[in-house]
């Protein structure tokens, strides 16, 4: 790939045109004003330094043509080269009085157009001694001294204003290249501003669906632990009823079993109130081994925690994090259900907690499968997920709850062999940022929802 040209380049080139077009100009001219006069000291010869010029100019066309500028670290030589082509022309024509003296203005125009004004001035000084070299070769054949006087003076007039002019083009250029640098700079910064606001509407979006989700699951669980806590309580009640009328002890028997089954699921029921009340958005100092405990008793409900093997490591005296407990909870228990769905049946998943530094390290370990390297790029990118009934929102949300508290959560994963994901939490709160929750919180109750439906994630 061939790299963009610069500007000064561009105006080289585009000088350059111009100057091809004169050149051409000046040998069609030249040919034409031989073959219409007489009285030439020797036409053969300036017919062959015309061909000559041809030749030059055909050789600046063709590097043109390449995007190239002949002879152009040269251009004092190339003005000394016209100088003499020039004399030679009007020697051979009819002296100073040749019509072929005003290619000396044809040359400055050319060389201001090209090169800088201190270029155009030194081919100035080559044509001037060069018309004067002539002039005390041919003796001035009767000439006036004013009149070569004449001519010097237009050809320093010329001179002045086309370098001026020429000056003041690639002046204009270089000044509407620098806005067109500034512009497309502009453009540039422009778009990635609307990618970075476009982004950060797709995130509020994705954690505005998440949270609806996570209301209406709420609303759910509480209806379902009104209307099944009614029944049971009238169905224990019956049992105690039976029981004191004395009945056989095979009949007592199964009736304590039927107690204790109503008891357990009683039991349940309560911790599906307590879930399904309204998240609290209160920041408090948390002990992580009580929110694993918590996390761990909700993702019990999940049908495929039973054929799992769930280890804890989380000591007793490591220092409480500043966050918001419900929120913490709902991480983690998004990571475990992601760890019991990574791993095949009889997996084990392992939970610690280390103190490093400053920062409280959370990892929650499992030898499922591992993440294949293709889905690595994206496994953070809201509504990505592998779960054939996943929304691809648990790990992003995971995510943006931790750098609200500026935690992070990273992984490290070998297909294969499993995964780990680690949650690091500051032990002491950011002083360079204030969080500030969002207007809609989370619902534990979501939380247990999705464990009992398989989770809601992005691996």
């Amino acid at each position: 790939m061939t790299a963009e040209p610069s500007e000064r380049s561009r105006w080289e080139l585009a000088a350059e045109s111009t100057v091809v077009q004169l050149r051409w100009f000046g040998i069609v001219m030249g040919y034409i004003l031989v073959q219409t006069r007489t009285g030439l000291r020797d036409p053969w010869a300036v017919r062959a330094f015309l061909a000559l010029g041809a030749g030059y100019a055909a050789l600046d066309l063709a590097f043109w043509r390449m995007g190239e500028v002949i002879l152009k670290g040269w251009p004092r030589f190339v003005s000394l080269m016209e100088s003499v082509f020039i004399a030679l022309l009007c020697y051979h024509d009819t002296g100073l009085d040749s019509p072929f003296r005003w290619y000396f203005l044809l040359s400055l125009i050319c060389c201001s157009i090209r090169n800088r004004a201190e270029v155009a001035w030194w081919t100035l000084a080559f044509h001037g001694v060069s018309l004067g070299t002539l002039s005390w070769i041919l003796g001035n054949s009767g000439r006036p001294e004013s009149s070569l006087l004449l001519t010097l003076t237009i050809m320093t007039w010329v001179t002045w204003a086309s370098s001026s002019l020429a000056g003041s083009l690639r002046a204009a250029g270089e000044e509407f290249a620098e806005l067109n640098a500034e512009l497309a700079q502009a453009r540039e910064d422009l778009e990635q501003r609307v990618a970075e606001r476009t982004d950060a509407l797709r995130a509020s979006q994705a954690r505005v669906i998440q949270q609806e989700k996570m209301a209406a699951f709420g609303l759910l669980a509480a209806g379902i632990a009104h209307e099944v806590g009614n029944p049971l309580t009238a169905l224990s009640s019956l049992i105690q009823m039976l029981k004191r009328r004395g009945p056989d002890p095979y009949t007592a028997e199964k009736l304590d079993l039927a107690g204790r089954q109503l008891h357990r699921i009683e039991r349940t029921i309560r911790e599906l109130v307590d879930f399904s009340r309204p998240a609290s958005r209160v920041v408090t100092r948390v002990r992580v081994g009580e929110v694993v405990d918590e996390a761990l008793g909700i993702a019990k409900y999940y049908h495929r925690t039973k054929q799992r093997s769930i280890m804890t490591e989380i000591p007793a005296d490591l220092p409480p994090v500043l966050v918001v407990r419900d929120y913490l909870t709902q991480v983690v228990l998004n990571l475990v259900l992601n760890a019991i769905d990574a791993t095949e049946e009889q997996g084990a998943i392992r939970v610690a907690a280390v103190r490093e530094g400053g920062w409280l390290v959370l990892s929650i370990d499992d030898d499922g499968r591992g993440i294949a390297p293709a889905d690595r790029c994206r496994l953070f990118q809201p509504f990505f997920t592998t779960k054939p009934h996943g929304t691809g929102l648990g790990l992003f949300v995971c995510r943006q709850i931790l750098e609200d508290f500026a935690g992070t959560l990273s992984y490290r994963s070998e297909l294969g062999q499993g995964s780990t994901f680690f949650v690091r939490l500051p032990l002491e709160p950011s002083t360079t940022a204030e969080w500030r929750p969002d207007d809609e919180a989370p619902r534990r109750d979501a939380a247990l929802l999705a464990a009992m439906a398989g989770g809601d994630d992005s691996r």
